[in-house]
């Protein structure tokens, strides 16, 4: 799967969780800026991983802080 196709897809499972990827809410951290709970932070990455046919492991997901780290990890991610 090639890096734009990706994109779409991870730009759609973010929209449908209310996350919009401009401007200053592509850094706001999931936790205090967009007041998640850890539950769903872990269901959108399920999500991601599920569309996208890729794995993060563990230490790598427990980083995770804002969108743009989220799909950085998962673009480099093999």
């Amino acid at each position: 799967m090639n890096n734009i196709t990706a994109m779409r897809k991870a730009i759609g499972i973010f929209q449908s969780y209310g996350i919009p990827l401009t401007g200053k809410k592509k850094a706001a951290n999931f936790y205090y800026d967009l007041r998640m709970d850890k539950i769903f932070v872990s269901g959108l990455i399920f999500e991601l991983e599920y569309e996208l046919k890729k794995e993060l492991e563990d230490d790598k997901i427990a980083r995770i802080q804002t969108p743009s780290e989220l799909i950085d990890t998962l673009l480099k991610a093999s």
